[in-house]
């Protein structure tokens, strides 16, 4: 597919492994290309399987293009959200294997999957947006809202905390933690079992179960990006 996104498909799981050589940052080209993957996915029927590189998933959006100014990371936040949409409201199943590190937009991601596997280590998973100077994206708050544990939401948020991936678990960023070396044969065991679910009732369920965090997702990027 590219240089930074690998794209798989076996046994009806389609496998996008992004990998940048750097920090896997979200940027304009990143994000297109992995929507590109989803979009090949889809028209397989496939389960999707996402991962990155052992020892790092994703460490947020492209700070460069920050640097760059207003209209460009407008132009990077309304792809990212409209990623993270698309991964929300899939209808097939998307299994995360989270090698390592998942930090701001890496953790949106998290949020976004059905299932998510982390790897045990000395990793930080969360959202540390306000601790670098950042105000969190209302589309991320949707996210938190719905996926985190209440009791952690405003450490989570406002605190900017960072947590292991054991923590992970607790918070809701990660499902489960297995050793580095298991990560990915867990995420296609977890992908090939959720493969035999029924597809027609699981649309139907996904799209009446996260219908209000959709709807509200959707008002926020609105507002938020208006011109």
């Amino acid at each position: 597919m590219s240089e930074t996104v690998a794209f798989e498909i076996e046994d009806g799981v389609a496998v996008i492994r992004i990998d940048d050589g750097k920090a896997n940052a979200m940027s304009p080209s990143m994000i297109a290309n992995v929507d590109e993957a989803l979009t090949k996915a889809e028209r397989e029927g496939a389960v999707v399987l996402l991962t990155g590189r052992e020892g790092l998933f994703c460490a947020g959006f492209d700070l460069q293009v920050f640097e760059q100014g207003h209209e460009p990371t407008i132009a990077m936040l309304r792809a990212g959200a409209a990623l993270l949409e698309r991964i929300f409201a899939f209808q097939r199943p998307v299994i995360v294997a989270c090698g390592g590190h998942a930090v701001a937009m890496g953790s949106f991601l998290l949020m976004c999957a059905d299932y998510r596997i982390g790897a045990e280590g000395s990793f930080k998973i969360g959202m540390n947006e306000v601790a670098i100077g950042m105000t969190l994206p209302y589309f991320a708050v949707e996210l938190a809202r719905f996926r985190l544990n209440p009791t952690r939401f405003d450490r989570a948020t406002l605190l900017a905390e960072l947590y292991s991936p054991e923590e992970a678990v607790t918070t809701g960023f990660l499902d489960q933690v297995v050793a580095p070396e298991a990560v990915i044969g867990v995420a296609r065991e977890t992908a090939a079992v959720l493969s035999k679910l029924d597809m027609t009732a699981y649309a139907a369920s996904k799209a009446r179960t996260r219908r209000n965090t959709l709807d509200a997702f959707r008002r926020m990027v609105d507002a938020e990006f208006k011109s």
